[in-house]
């Protein structure tokens, strides 16, 4: 049974929708700053003074890179209980996950379909090998 129109229009939607997330997270990623801001964050929960004295960056600039990476849900934010000036981050491990996921399936090399093209001077081309001759 074939899907109908507004089914296929969902899943477009929906694949729309997580190659958009992907491209956001992807981009977030791919500043420098912030794949040293995550690669320092797998060592576990850390400060805004911790990142910046390891990284030799202002606090300002380390705060603008965690808020995109934030803002793209790959990072986590938590309040001293103690004393709310203090803020804590960490890797959210379920969005890293996710985006692992998207990542593999997307790039997947078996999702490569042989095509060749229908216009063209290639378009126009018959090989031996598909109406039987041998070579």
């Amino acid at each position: 049974m074939q899907p109908t129109t507004q089914e296929t229009n969902q899943i477009d939607t929906q694949e729309g929708v997580a190659i958009a997330q992907l491209a956001r997270q992807l981009k977030a990623l791919g500043e420098p700053n912030r794949l040293r801001i995550v690669q320092l964050l797998r060592e576990g929960v850390q400060c805004n003074c911790e990142l910046g004295d390891a990284l030799g960056m202002a606090p300002n600039l380390i705060s603008h890179h965690l808020r995109t990476l934030r803002e793209v849900g790959l990072v986590e934010v938590e309040r001293d209980a103690v004393d709310a000036r203090w803020i804590y981050y960490s890797l959210d491990r379920d969005a890293l996950a996710a985006l692992l996921g998207a990542f593999d399936a997307f790039f997947d090399p078996a999702r490569i379909k042989e095509r060749h093209p229908a216009c063209g001077p290639q378009g126009s081309l018959v090989r031996l090998d598909e109406i039987g001759v041998a070579a």
